[in-house]
């Protein structure tokens, strides 16, 4: 059984944007190109300037505390660097996510959409040799749109699959099919990957993309309908290779 590639998405600021892309060039060994490349360390954090490296992320600043948070959208230069944010309460933002001017407008535009009761946005950070994905590894986040399906149904209505901050949309394959698939290699277009484990699900899931505003109860529903609270699965880069919208997916193993 064969499926396809949807959509392909990109974060660039951890929980702080995303963008839809139509195709990218995967490396072994690493996450999407450009996702998750920074993150935002609250004035609580423990990540360590001094030797910057992956970071969990209870210690940035992320939409389960702050759902507006996932309102917003990205749209990056990759020639320059230029990185321009918008989101539906705030003016639209470009920034040079390296430049320390520019990163502290950032802070001070996504303070604003941060909850009070939240530790604050304090600094805009990186790791270089890591993406600040959830997953301590590089991971890339397949979401099946057939399980996003069932979520809905469990629901009684339906909800952007964007809540789920994937990187890879796909069909063409049952509803959580993918739960059987870790220790497993898939093969889309030129790539092949190595699943490792599903996705625990956090708060973050339960706003709206488009408004920010917390409108859906999809822990409850994962819990009650499935008896988990997982929703798609990580997955390590073993073949690098393009990647496009549209591309086949073939379960290897």
């Amino acid at each position: 059984m064969t499926g396809r590639v949807r959509e392909i998405w990109r974060h660039p600021i951890k929980s702080h944007g995303r963008e839809r892309v139509a195709s990218v060039t995967l490396t072994e060994g690493a996450a999407l190109p450009w996702d998750r490349r920074w993150a935002v360390a609250h004035e609580a954090s423990r990540f360590d300037d001094a030797a910057p490296a992956w970071t969990p992320c209870r210690e940035f600043t992320r939409a389960a505390g702050s759902p507006a948070l996932q309102a917003v959208a990205a749209q990056l230069d990759e020639a320059t660097g230029r990185l321009t944010l918008s989101h539906p309460n705030r003016p639209d933002i470009t920034i040079t996510p390296e430049d320390p001017a520019d990163a502290a407008r950032f802070i001070d535009w996504a303070s604003a959409i941060t909850n009070s009761d939240r530790p604050q946005p304090a600094r805009l950070v990186r790791a270089p040799a890591q993406a600040m994905t959830d997953s301590d590894y590089p991971s890339v986040s397949l979401i099946n749109m057939a399980s996003h399906a069932e979520v809905e149904r469990q629901l009684g209505h339906a909800i952007s699959p964007l809540r789920w901050r994937g990187n890879i949309l796909f069909d063409g394959f049952a509803p959580w099919a993918e739960t059987a698939w870790p220790a497993k290699r898939l093969r889309l277009g030129a790539v092949e990957m190595e699943l490792v484990e599903p996705i625990r699900r956090c708060m973050a899931t339960t706003a709206n993309p488009e408004t920010g505003l917390r409108d859906a109860e999809t822990l409850k529903a994962l819990n009650e309908g499935f008896g988990h609270q997982d929703c798609g699965v990580y997955a390590r880069v073993t073949r690098g290779g393009p990647l496009s919208e549209g591309d086949t997916i073939e379960v290897l193993n």
